[in-house]
């Protein structure tokens, strides 16, 4: 079994939902788990401590250790006084788990700035906010698991949700950077995009018992206890992988990639135009074959070596 027993873990929205079952199950796996959750509401309004101190007497009503934070991960502030929670407490700090969000819906041309800013400071900023000191202190230690909650709405587009999908896809450029500037000091950072029945969708899309009947329905299937296993996974030391991005559905988990096409590459010394796009637009478009660059450095790389010129 995965053994967590000696490490500590920050979670962060893990008052309910998703974020709830990942800091129970890494509490159950012997974790010391800081609880983070502002305990405000879907949309990003108000708050209430007791969401976080619920949890927190869950796990140690099942015997396991874990102490409850209220800040805001939307405030430079908020995500230094998370990290502090878990060192002062326990010591160090050996993985994060980025999972604090909010959601709404609205169209495109209808989003206010406001609605736009509030998104990104959340997911966004808070996903730095909180990453950045607890990078120093993973790197002082030599060690660190950094799992970022993302979205299938920013990597593919979701309607009514600009702001909601800009905030996850930014993240996933974060874990990217974070990956490729931790690797050699033993820090790992991936990502997850779940689907999981959970409040992010009954208050958006309702309660899928009055949605439909039908127990073989979508809403059905991707029960939130499905997406655990791989956040678990990625949060532990048994994991290697990093700069990877990982779908959780229904119980069907696979790696989502970038990749990038080999392309058409004009003539070097050549003035290529418009016109020579339109005409070589099918190799252009080709995604076979592709490769997918760890660093943007690859993908320089390659171009020289296809130029014969040095990097």
């Amino acid at each position: 079994m995965i053994d967590f027993t000696g490490q500590v873990a920050i979670v962060t929205g893990a008052g309910r939902g998703l974020g709830r079952l990942y800091a129970i199950e890494l509490a159950r796996r012997g974790a010391a788990v800081v609880v983070n959750d502002l305990g405000g509401t879907m949309q990003g309004h108000g708050s209430d401590s007791t969401v976080a101190d619920q949890v927190v007497k869950e796990i140690e009503d099942s015997g396991g250790t874990a102490v409850s934070s209220a800040e805001s991960v939307a405030t430079p502030e908020g995500g230094e006084a998370i990290v502090h929670a878990a060192v002062d407490r326990f010591g160090r700090l050996d993985a994060v788990v980025s999972n604090a969000g909010i959601f709404h819906t609205v169209g495109f041309d209808e989003l206010k700035v406001d609605d736009w800013r509030g998104m990104l400071s959340v997911h966004l900023d808070g996903g730095f906010y909180l990453s950045q000191p607890a990078f120093r202190v993973m790197k002082s230690q030599g060690y660190g698991r950094f799992v970022f909650i993302t979205s299938s709405a920013g990597m593919f587009g979701q309607p009514n949700s600009a702001h909601y999908a800009a905030a996850k896809a930014g993240l996933v450029g974060l874990a990217n950077a974070i990956a490729v500037e931790g690797a050699e000091h033993g820090i790992h950072a991936n990502t997850v995009l779940p689907f999981g029945y959970s409040r992010m969708v009954t208050e958006t899309a309702g309660e899928r018992e009055h949605i439909s009947t039908d127990e073989s329905s979508f809403l059905y299937a991707i029960q939130p206890d499905l997406v655990v296993p791989i956040v678990v996974f990625l949060a532990s030391r048994t994991c290697e992988l990093t700069h990877h991005n990982y779908s959780a559905c229904a119980g069907r988990f696979a790696r989502v990639f970038i990749g990038l096409g080999e392309g058409w590459l004009a003539d070097r010394g050549s003035e290529p135009t418009a016109d020579d796009i339109r005409d070589h637009l099918a190799v252009v478009q080709a995604t076979e074959p592709f490769t997918v660059p760890t660093s943007i450095f690859d993908e320089v790389a390659e171009i020289c070596a296809r130029l014969s010129i040095s990097a």
